[in-house]
């Protein structure tokens, strides 16, 4: 029996790992979450530490309480962030990557990267349209 070789991956093989251009690909929900802007500032401020709640929403200015809350949950719930909660009063939750997390925020991190440096690159492009 043939084995597939990785120009002719099977069905199975492709779903397996995902198929982006496909419209109803679960892999779309986590690329939304990941590329969204607040998805790649909390990826990039946990990438460097642990923060709690209000540490995270001061180190990514712009972001609404209410935004900062949602794209946790998003992320959490894709298993790139990990809450934990201790009962004491008042609250105090923590948030960090989990190894999944730190591998994604490396990839986020070097787009933001290419883009901060390209910058005046991109400004000039877009002026000249």
């Amino acid at each position: 029996m043939d084995t597939p070789t990785p120009r002719t991956a099977s069905l199975s093989d492709r779903l397996a790992r995902g198929d982006l251009m496909v419209a109803d690909c679960p892999s779309r929900e986590v690329l939304k979450h990941v590329t969204s802007r607040w998805g790649v500032l909390v990826l990039i401020a946990l990438e460097q530490r642990m923060h709690r709640f209000s540490e995270l929403r001061r180190a990514i200015g712009g972001v609404s309480e209410r935004m900062l809350a949602q794209t946790l949950q998003w992320l959490e719930a894709d298993g790139l962030v990990a809450r934990k909660a201790f009962e004491v009063v008042p609250p105090h939750v923590e948030y960090r990557l989990t190894p999944l997390g730190r591998e994604c925020a490396e990839k986020v991190r070097l787009l933001a990267d290419w883009i901060e440096i390209n910058l005046p690159r991109i400004q000039e492009a877009a002026s000249s349209q």
